[in-house]
Protein backbone atom coordinates (compact mmCIF):
# COMPACT_ATOMS: atom_id res chain seq x y z
CA UNK A 1 0.00 0.00 0.00
CA UNK A 2 2.75 2.41 1.12
CA UNK A 3 4.61 1.99 -2.49
CA UNK A 4 1.08 2.69 -4.21
CA UNK A 5 0.66 6.06 -2.48
CA UNK A 6 4.23 6.63 -3.78
CA UNK A 7 3.53 5.65 -7.05
CA UNK A 8 1.49 8.32 -6.96
CA UNK A 9 2.40 11.24 -5.73
CA UNK A 10 5.32 10.27 -8.71
CA UNK A 11 2.70 10.41 -10.95
CA UNK A 12 1.21 13.27 -9.77
CA UNK A 13 4.75 15.37 -9.85
CA UNK A 14 5.24 13.84 -13.65
CA UNK A 15 1.70 15.22 -14.73
CA UNK A 16 2.55 18.40 -12.58
CA UNK A 17 5.79 18.69 -14.96
CA UNK A 18 4.58 18.41 -17.72
CA UNK A 19 1.88 20.54 -17.93
CA UNK A 20 4.16 23.03 -16.93
CA UNK A 21 6.13 22.57 -19.63
CA UNK A 22 3.21 22.71 -21.95
CA UNK A 23 1.85 25.77 -20.46
CA UNK A 24 5.62 27.32 -21.10
CA UNK A 25 5.52 26.06 -24.68
CA UNK A 26 2.02 27.57 -25.39
CA UNK A 27 2.82 31.31 -23.56
CA UNK A 28 5.96 31.08 -26.36
CA UNK A 29 3.47 30.24 -29.15
CA UNK A 30 0.79 32.77 -28.71
CA UNK A 31 3.06 35.92 -27.39
CA UNK A 32 3.88 36.71 -24.38
CA UNK A 33 7.24 38.48 -24.81
CA UNK A 34 7.77 42.31 -26.26
CA UNK A 35 8.16 42.28 -29.88
CA UNK A 36 8.15 38.73 -30.68
CA UNK A 37 6.06 35.55 -29.57
CA UNK A 38 9.00 33.05 -29.81
CA UNK A 39 12.04 34.09 -28.14
CA UNK A 40 14.14 31.56 -29.98
CA UNK A 41 13.30 32.72 -33.43
CA UNK A 42 12.76 36.43 -33.81
CA UNK A 43 10.16 37.78 -36.81
CA UNK A 44 9.94 40.79 -38.64
CA UNK A 45 6.49 42.89 -38.95
CA UNK A 46 4.64 41.09 -41.41
CA UNK A 47 1.54 42.99 -41.05
CA UNK A 48 -0.33 44.93 -38.67
CA UNK A 49 -3.55 44.33 -36.56
CA UNK A 50 -5.78 47.35 -36.38
CA UNK A 51 -9.53 48.37 -36.76
CA UNK A 52 -9.07 50.88 -39.32
CA UNK A 53 -8.98 50.45 -43.06
CA UNK A 54 -5.51 51.13 -43.79
CA UNK A 55 -2.64 49.20 -46.24
CA UNK A 56 0.50 49.81 -46.80
CA UNK A 57 1.73 49.51 -50.08
CA UNK A 58 5.56 48.53 -50.67
CA UNK A 59 7.61 47.99 -53.67
CA UNK A 60 11.22 46.66 -54.10
CA UNK A 61 13.40 48.61 -55.52
CA UNK A 62 16.12 46.53 -57.46
CA UNK A 63 16.09 46.22 -60.81
CA UNK A 64 15.18 48.97 -63.82
CA UNK A 65 13.78 52.41 -62.97
CA UNK A 66 11.69 53.08 -66.18
CA UNK A 67 8.66 52.80 -65.26
CA UNK A 68 9.13 55.52 -62.23
CA UNK A 69 7.17 58.20 -63.58
CA UNK A 70 4.30 55.62 -64.53
CA UNK A 71 4.53 54.33 -61.19
CA UNK A 72 3.95 57.85 -59.44
CA UNK A 73 1.11 59.07 -61.71
CA UNK A 74 -0.82 55.92 -61.10
CA UNK A 75 0.16 56.33 -56.88
CA UNK A 76 -1.20 60.18 -57.32
CA UNK A 77 -4.24 58.76 -58.97
CA UNK A 78 -5.33 56.70 -55.93
CA UNK A 79 -3.65 59.36 -53.36
CA UNK A 80 -1.50 56.22 -52.06
CA UNK A 81 1.37 57.07 -50.33
CA UNK A 82 3.84 54.02 -50.78
CA UNK A 83 7.26 52.62 -49.01
CA UNK A 84 9.73 52.04 -51.37
CA UNK A 85 12.51 49.30 -50.22
CA UNK A 86 15.72 49.73 -52.33
CA UNK A 87 19.30 48.87 -52.83
CA UNK A 88 22.04 50.68 -52.52
CA UNK A 89 23.28 49.96 -55.42
CA UNK A 90 20.10 50.80 -57.00
CA UNK A 91 20.60 54.27 -55.39
CA UNK A 92 23.87 55.06 -56.80
CA UNK A 93 22.45 54.31 -60.30
CA UNK A 94 19.24 55.85 -59.91
CA UNK A 95 19.26 59.01 -57.79
CA UNK A 96 16.82 60.68 -59.59
CA UNK A 97 14.07 58.31 -58.92
CA UNK A 98 15.34 57.75 -55.77
CA UNK A 99 14.77 61.67 -55.84
CA UNK A 100 11.27 61.87 -57.28
CA UNK A 101 9.62 59.14 -54.86
CA UNK A 102 10.61 60.81 -51.91
CA UNK A 103 9.97 64.86 -53.36
CA UNK A 104 6.27 62.99 -54.05
CA UNK A 105 5.85 61.93 -50.61
CA UNK A 106 6.59 58.51 -50.23
CA UNK A 107 8.66 56.66 -48.14
CA UNK A 108 12.33 55.49 -48.55
CA UNK A 109 13.48 52.62 -47.05
CA UNK A 110 16.56 50.52 -46.81
CA UNK A 111 16.58 46.58 -48.96
CA UNK A 112 20.53 46.11 -48.48
CA UNK A 113 23.36 47.50 -50.11
CA UNK A 114 23.83 44.85 -52.59
CA UNK A 115 20.91 42.35 -51.78
CA UNK A 116 23.48 40.06 -49.90
CA UNK A 117 21.29 37.19 -48.00
CA UNK A 118 21.08 38.19 -44.51
CA UNK A 119 21.11 34.58 -43.12
CA UNK A 120 24.09 33.75 -45.05
CA UNK A 121 26.22 36.32 -44.26
CA UNK A 122 28.29 37.48 -41.09
CA UNK A 123 26.67 40.00 -38.63
CA UNK A 124 29.24 42.29 -39.47
CA UNK A 125 28.55 42.24 -43.23
CA UNK A 126 24.60 42.73 -42.38
CA UNK A 127 25.97 45.95 -40.56
CA UNK A 128 27.83 47.10 -43.50
CA UNK A 129 24.91 45.89 -46.08
CA UNK A 130 22.47 48.25 -43.77
CA UNK A 131 24.79 51.36 -43.05
CA UNK A 132 26.12 51.44 -46.58
CA UNK A 133 22.36 51.42 -48.25
CA UNK A 134 21.28 54.27 -45.38
CA UNK A 135 24.13 56.48 -46.13
CA UNK A 136 22.97 56.42 -50.04
CA UNK A 137 19.34 56.82 -49.28
CA UNK A 138 20.34 59.79 -46.40
CA UNK A 139 22.52 61.58 -48.76
CA UNK A 140 19.43 62.17 -50.54
CA UNK A 141 16.69 62.75 -48.59
CA UNK A 142 18.48 63.88 -46.03
CA UNK A 143 16.17 61.83 -43.49
CA UNK A 144 17.39 59.27 -41.42
CA UNK A 145 15.88 55.76 -42.45
CA UNK A 146 14.07 54.13 -39.79
CA UNK A 147 12.86 50.59 -42.18
CA UNK A 148 14.66 47.58 -43.58
CA UNK A 149 13.29 44.61 -45.46
CA UNK A 150 15.96 41.56 -45.93
CA UNK A 151 16.94 40.79 -49.30
CA UNK A 152 14.44 38.30 -50.92
CA UNK A 153 12.61 38.27 -46.89
CA UNK A 154 15.85 36.56 -46.04
CA UNK A 155 15.66 37.52 -42.21
CA UNK A 156 17.04 35.62 -39.39
CA UNK A 157 17.48 36.56 -35.82
CA UNK A 158 20.65 37.93 -36.05
CA UNK A 159 19.62 40.73 -38.66
CA UNK A 160 16.22 41.60 -36.76
CA UNK A 161 18.91 42.37 -33.90
CA UNK A 162 20.58 44.13 -35.75
CA UNK A 163 18.35 46.67 -37.13
CA UNK A 164 16.69 46.67 -33.76
CA UNK A 165 20.02 48.10 -32.57
CA UNK A 166 20.05 50.75 -35.13
CA UNK A 167 16.54 51.78 -34.17
CA UNK A 168 15.05 50.52 -37.59
CA UNK A 169 12.21 47.96 -38.20
CA UNK A 170 12.68 44.95 -40.38
CA UNK A 171 9.58 44.78 -42.52
CA UNK A 172 7.82 41.70 -44.19
CA UNK A 173 4.77 41.28 -46.41
CA UNK A 174 1.66 39.59 -45.97
CA UNK A 175 0.83 39.89 -49.67
CA UNK A 176 2.68 38.91 -52.05
CA UNK A 177 1.50 40.29 -56.15
CA UNK A 178 3.98 37.63 -57.33
CA UNK A 179 4.75 40.00 -59.85
CA UNK A 180 8.62 39.28 -60.42
CA UNK A 181 7.24 35.71 -61.28
CA UNK A 182 5.47 37.50 -64.48
CA UNK A 183 2.26 36.92 -63.50
CA UNK A 184 -0.69 38.52 -65.62
CA UNK A 185 -2.26 41.46 -64.46
CA UNK A 186 -5.88 39.67 -63.57
CA UNK A 187 -3.41 36.61 -61.97
CA UNK A 188 -1.59 39.68 -59.66
CA UNK A 189 -5.46 41.66 -59.18
CA UNK A 190 -7.02 37.91 -58.45
CA UNK A 191 -3.82 37.59 -55.78
CA UNK A 192 -3.90 40.80 -53.79
CA UNK A 193 -7.35 41.75 -53.90
CA UNK A 194 -8.31 38.29 -52.57
CA UNK A 195 -5.44 38.31 -49.80
CA UNK A 196 -5.67 41.62 -48.72
CA UNK A 197 -7.45 42.47 -45.30
CA UNK A 198 -6.82 45.69 -42.46
CA UNK A 199 -3.67 46.32 -41.58
CA UNK A 200 -2.04 44.41 -45.09
CA UNK A 201 1.40 45.29 -45.72
CA UNK A 202 1.68 44.59 -50.25
CA UNK A 203 4.96 43.50 -51.96
CA UNK A 204 5.71 45.01 -55.49
CA UNK A 205 8.60 45.48 -57.59
CA UNK A 206 9.82 48.39 -60.05
CA UNK A 207 10.99 47.32 -63.10
CA UNK A 208 8.46 44.62 -63.64
CA UNK A 209 6.57 44.20 -66.84
CA UNK A 210 2.72 43.91 -65.88
CA UNK A 211 2.79 45.86 -62.40
CA UNK A 212 1.59 49.11 -63.07
CA UNK A 213 -1.53 48.07 -64.80
CA UNK A 214 -2.32 45.45 -62.27
CA UNK A 215 -1.47 48.09 -59.50
CA UNK A 216 -3.72 50.81 -61.04
CA UNK A 217 -6.46 48.19 -61.01
CA UNK A 218 -5.70 47.03 -57.84
CA UNK A 219 -5.52 50.42 -56.21
CA UNK A 220 -8.53 51.03 -57.63
CA UNK A 221 -10.58 47.99 -56.63
CA UNK A 222 -9.60 48.53 -52.83
CA UNK A 223 -10.15 52.18 -52.82
CA UNK A 224 -13.43 51.46 -53.70
CA UNK A 225 -13.61 49.12 -50.78
CA UNK A 226 -12.64 51.87 -48.28
CA UNK A 227 -9.05 51.20 -47.91
CA UNK A 228 -6.86 53.95 -47.63
CA UNK A 229 -3.24 53.64 -48.73
CA UNK A 230 -0.15 54.86 -45.75
CA UNK A 231 3.07 54.18 -45.71
CA UNK A 232 4.44 51.60 -43.88
CA UNK A 233 5.98 54.02 -40.76
CA UNK A 234 2.24 55.57 -40.79
CA UNK A 235 0.89 51.77 -40.28
CA UNK A 236 2.91 49.76 -37.97
CA UNK A 237 3.41 50.80 -33.97
CA UNK A 238 6.38 51.51 -32.88
CA UNK A 239 6.43 50.81 -29.04
CA UNK A 240 4.38 49.16 -27.06
CA UNK A 241 3.76 46.06 -29.02
CA UNK A 242 4.21 42.39 -29.63
CA UNK A 243 4.56 40.17 -32.96
CA UNK A 244 2.47 37.18 -32.55
CA UNK A 245 3.39 33.71 -34.56
CA UNK A 246 2.58 34.84 -37.68
CA UNK A 247 4.56 38.28 -37.74
CA UNK A 248 0.72 40.13 -37.16
CA UNK A 249 2.05 42.86 -34.82
CA UNK A 250 -0.20 43.93 -32.52
CA UNK A 251 -0.68 47.11 -30.01
CA UNK A 252 -1.13 46.23 -25.81
CA UNK A 253 -3.65 47.04 -24.53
Amino acid sequence: MKCLVINYRNTVFILAVVFLLAVTSFSTIMGIAIKSDNPIRRLPIYCVETNEKKIAITFDAAWSAEDTDEILEILNDYNAKATIFVLGTWVEANPDAVKKFYENGHEIANHSDTHKLFSKVSREEVIKEIEECNKKIEAITKQKVTLVRAPSGDYDNKSIEIAESMNMKMIQWSVDSLDWKKLSVEEMYARVVSKTEYGSIILFHNGVENTPEALRKILEKLKNDGYEFVTVSELIYWDNYKIDYNGKQKKFK
